[in-house]
């Protein structure tokens, strides 16, 4: 390494030429990565809600579809509306009563389960059918057209129209986050660095990494958009106090050796070394995200374990050359760091270890109960603000119609027409369903087959399958709905047993479960994989064990507090932020152990090497703890995407706790567990003994 750290020094102006040159593909490869905006297609593909999808674009050529309610209009203004929709590129059909019958025949000759689906007082509804996926970009570019084409009268709701309203809103607040986050580094990084300057080539060393993890994204092909809000805030969180160490590490040699070029080429060797045990483990954190059956989090954990390493590569080469390249500027704008010094607090924490650890006892047992009780929710509308289109068009159908929702069955079409009436029935009969909707449901007992247009036979029936609509007024993801769900997949397997039910609803139900496995997943798999490398970097049995509890203890802290504080979050912050937070935050109780164990090695007793450890190390766990709070703090104020600013929130605070546990209930660890960690910990078994023989030599001593 020391070699290559003076090959990185001289080719300090090829480095930054290069650094500079890369933008450009990455640039380019950004721009042309498409982001997902409807997380229900990071389900499993063999599910059989997606397999019913697939079926559904396949065979119906329907990918989606929107519910569309026109307020105070006359059926023959309704009917031109229909018209000029139908018209819009990807909008597959346009169901309404004209698709039915003629305007001239009065509505009452349908079905009163049938005219009850299309009317209510003075609204009537459409079921907009498109052509393309729910989140595709046809779809999008369908909805908003459609949103030019009505009035003010007319309100559209769906997940199609969710998804673009997610998309708006996500496209317009991304470079927000990336500025507060930007500005809230450049704050604490003032305060607690020694120049002007410095930190605004920490910031241009990490926003090139940035833009390189952002730009090899091309090579997925897409990435979901909570990834694509996140990963530029997480990765400076997470990267930032590599450059920090740097810097210091530097001012250190700098002391020792008057040659700048020298001193950079040590100061590259020593960060290498020590921020490679520190991203190891944030990087374990984001792997176990790969595990996820769900795979937004195979799409965050990639994209975030690249970042972390291209922040690694950015730290050890582009910003040792911009310290080198405007050394003369740097210098110019030094100044004495503003924070303070901590001295009384170590000694203050070493003296009263017993209390801190006795908080510990006590707030253990409730920070899990809240953390197990949390509430969270998956419906998607609810991570959106009020005021947005599809959210009120949501609100809408439910005053209008009392329909929360709306999915789909796909049956055998051979299936006969007595066993057909009789499933509707029974369908009819479930609790919350308030209309099927389908061929033999419109046909009636007394409506010949003949009087319906042949297009909407084509659009719900094909070669295989036919396909039924069920509106309910349950709303998706509760309970009810998902109670009503499993009864009507029992309902109709019992006469098709090759049935599917699909859509939006029976998707969130499958989310449910899964992100409920993966939960468990994710957490043994980040725990197991952080264990392994603090025992291995630790070379300790015991070491492993009260690290990840000690921070296991700040997840549930933080998981824990939205339960005392009756806040509902949305389901991907519970499934995440553990591991998260694990990752990135046990690299403080590492770098205090560490010297704690350096401490006991040099000869001082277990008070003298906590002392020393919380000393030496707190100043460094504050920083990097307000670095990672910096760069998530401001987006989760400010987002108005629930579910970005919910996941900032909590990482922004489970740092802050996590800092917090580190400085007060780690040194408590060591004086109470010193001697397990003594005897489990491999080359401290003989130095126990050195240092008992060198006290009772002491004692020796003294009495003579």
């Amino acid at each position: 390494m020391k070699k290559l750290s003076e090959l990185i020094v001289k080719l300090r102006y090829v480095i930054l030429i290069a650094a500079v040159a890369l933008l450009i593909p990455s640039a380019i490869g950004y721009l042309n990565t498409r982001v997902n905006y409807d997380i229900l297609t990071y389900l499993p593909k063999d599910i059989e809600t997606m397999k019913g999808q697939d079926i559904l674009l396949d065979q119906f050529g329907t990918g989606s579809f929107v519910l569309f309610v026109a307020e105070g209009m006359e059926e023959k203004d309704v009917s031109e509306l229909k018209a000029k929709i139908e018209n819009v590129d990807h909008v597959a059909d346009v169901i309404w009563y004209d698709s039915v019958m003629d305007l001239s025949v009065p509505m009452e000759m349908l079905p009163s389960e049938v005219y009850e689906a299309f009317n209510s007082d003075d609204s009537t509804m459409m079921f907009v059918v498109f052509d393309d996926g729910t989140s595709a970009d046809g779809t999008m570019d369908a909805i908003e057209e459609i949103r030019k084409i009505a009035n003010k009268q007319c309100f559209m709701s769906g997940m199609s129209a969710i998804v673009t309203d997610t998309k708006n809103l996500a496209m317009k607040e991304t470079p927000i986050y990336v500025g507060i986050a930007v500005l809230l580094a450049v704050i604490v990084l003032s305060l607690t660095m020694d120049s002007y300057l410095i930190p605004l080539f920490f910031l241009l060393g990490i926003g090139m990494a940035i833009v390189y993890n952002m730009g090899t994204n091309v090579f997925k092909g897409e990435i979901s958009f909570i990834t694509q809000s996140l990963s530029a805030v997480l990765q400076l969180g997470v990267t930032l106090d590599y450059s920090i160490f740097l810097w210091h590490s530097y001012q250190e040699e700098l002391e020792k050796e008057t040659d700048k070029k020298k001193a950079m080429a040590n100061a590259i060797t020593a960060t290498f070394q020590s921020v490679i045990g520190s991203s190891i483990t944030t990087i374990a954190g984001f792997v176990a995200l790969c595990f996820m059956s769900f795979t937004l989090g195979l799409d965050l954990g990639v994209v975030m374990a690249k970042g972390v390493i291209f922040g690694v590569v950015g730290c050890v080469t582009i910003l040792p050359s911009l310290i080198l390249v405007f050394d003369n500027l740097i210098e110019k704008t030094k100044h004495k760091p503003l924070m303070p010094e901590f001295d009384r607090i170590p000694k203050f924490v070493a003296r009263h270890y017993l209390a801190f650890f006795t908080i510990f006892l006590v707030l253990l047992f409730p920070a899990i109960y809240g953390n197990n009780h949390t509430s969270v929710y998956y419906d998607l509308t609810q991570t959106l603000p009020d005021s947005l289109e599809s959210v009120q068009g949501a609100n809408k159908v439910d005053e209008e119609f009392e329909m929360n929702s709306a999915y789909m069955l796909l049956v055998d079409k051979n299936l006969d027409t007595a066993s057909m009436n009789q499933m509707i029935e029974e369908l009819k009969a479930t609790d919350g369903i308030l209309s099927v909707l389908g061929t033999d449901s419109i046909i009636g007992p007394a409506f010949p087959r003949s009087f319906i247009p042949e297009d909407l036979l084509s659009d719900l029936e094909s070669d295989e399958w036919k396909m039924v609509l069920l509106t309910t007024d349950y709303k998706i993801a509760s309970d009810e709905i998902n109670a009503q769900i499993a009864k009507v997949d029992s309902i109709v397997k019992s006469y098709d047993p090759k049935a599917m039910v699909v859509g939006e609803a029976p998707c969130t139900k499958d989310l449910i479960n899964i992100t409920n496995h993966d939960f468990q997943v994710v957490n043994l798999v980040s725990i197991g994989l952080v264990f392994l490398i603090i025992a291995f970097v630790l070379k300790s049995v015991s070491l492993p064990f009260i690290l990840v509890a000690v921070i296991e203890f700040a997840i549930f802290v933080n998981m824990g507090l939205p339960y005392y504080t009756k806040t509902v979050i949305p389901f991907i912050s519970s499934v995440v932020i553990g591991t998260i937070q694990l990752g990135a935050t046990v690299d403080y109780a590492i770098l205090m152990t560490t010297r704690y164990l350096n401490e006991r090695n040099a000869g001082h007793d277990k008070k003298e090497a906590t002392l020393i450890a919380l000393s030496t190390s707190m100043k460094s766990v504050i920083v990097s703890a307000l670095s990672f709070f910096a760069a998530t703090f401001g987006v989760g104020l400010i987002s108005s995407i629930d579910m970005i600013g919910s996941l900032c929130m909590l990482m922004a605070r489970g740092a802050i706790i996590s800092m917090f546990t580190v400085i007060l209930v780690l040194p408590a660890m060591y004086m109470l567990f010193d001697k397990l960690i003594m005897r489990t910990t491999f080359g401290m078994k003989s130095q126990e003994k050195t240092q008992h023989h060198f006290g009772d030599m002491l004692h020796r001593h003294k009495v003579a």
